[in-house]
């Protein structure tokens, strides 16, 4: 059975959700890209993964920043305002009906080339936006159990070859990772940076909790996360000592604690490392952080209610 962050409790309503591609609605069984899609080619494009929570896109504002940054970053142009990205959201989650509990991605590529290649001169075509919105609750048991990490021998890219915070299509290296953690006996791999400190796994990020401290890495190797950032945030403002520094996998073998950060899964434990560390489900701070997080939404959830903004 697979095992890691990204289990979701089966839903039968996802089987006839309906997809929006730019700005119209297809059944799952009928939505499709060309195969001449600069993502589908060469992995031009940028996306974000969203909860829609209470009615509530959470922490959209962040999420649309980091979307804009990246596209930006690439010098792709979106075509659309962040109010008509966060209407097509919106869109999407009204015509299948849903409330909370549902996890939307939502996809944008440089568009259709000409011909199979890289230049983005050869594209033909606006954009192609995708969204694709699904019934998805993490299953309770991955969080009571917590993952195994492998460190893999993949390493994290430097800036100036592919700038790790950049949120794009181009995931090969971190798949490479996630093979070889698997073909090890692990749910998911650690990564390390080019200088050999402990910089992110292949889908979330790492923190660790060592003296009552925790710590995670400077970020400069790894995606900018938004939960990340939040736990951050609540951490220090609810005066734990929260740090972002270089440290080792010796560090990691020592640690009291260790847990990874996503969109979906929120806060998940980590129970070993290497075959190392030890630690069962959630610890105390872990815990801790966990329920500031999840107060941090709720915070969020009614704010956005109280000013008829609904996520943006």
């Amino acid at each position: 059975m697979i095992h890691g962050t990204h289990n979701a409790l089966p839903d039968p309503r996802n089987e006839n959700v309906l997809v929006f591609i730019n700005g119209e609605f297809f059944p799952r069984a009928d939505a499709k890209i060309s195969v001449f899609d600069s993502g589908y080619l060469v992995g031009d494009g940028v996306w974000e993964g969203i909860r829609l929570h209470d009615d509530v896109f959470v922490f959209l504002q962040d999420h649309l920043d980091r979307l804009f940054q990246g596209a930006k970053a690439i010098a792709l142009d979106i075509g659309k305002s962040r109010a008509e990205l966060a209407a097509a959201l919106h869109d999407t989650v009204r015509a299948n009906d849903m409330h909370d509990g549902v996890h939307v991605r939502l996809m944008i590529t440089r568009g259709i080339k000409k011909t199979p290649s890289q230049d983005p001169r050869l594209t033909i075509s606006g954009p192609n936006i995708v969204i694709t919105a699904e019934h998805k609750i993490a299953d309770p048991h991955t969080r009571e159990r917590g993952i195994t990490l492998f460190t893999s021998t993949v390493r994290r890219p430097p800036p100036d070859t592919l700038d790790p915070r950049l949120n794009c299509h181009s995931k090969l290296h971190e798949v490479i990772a996630l093979v070889q953690a698997i073909e090890a006996g692990a749910d998911e791999a650690l990564m390390l940076d080019v200088n050999g400190f402990v910089a992110t796994c292949n889908a979330t990020n790492f923190f660790m909790v060592k003296k009552n401290e925790v710590w995670t890495s400077t970020g400069q190797y790894n995606m900018n996360g938004i939960t990340r950032g939040k736990v951050i945030q609540v951490g220090r403002a609810a005066g734990l000592v929260v740090r972002q520094k270089n440290f080792s996998l010796t560090d990691v073998y020592d640690a009291d604690e260790a847990f990874v950060t996503g969109t979906f899964g929120g806060l998940t434990p980590v129970r070993a490392v290497d075959g190392r560390l030890g630690a069962g489900g959630m610890g105390p701070i872990t815990t801790r952080l966990s329920q500031l997080y999840a107060a941090e939404i709720e915070r969020y959830v009614q704010q956005a209610k109280k000013e008829g903004r609904h996520g943006l």
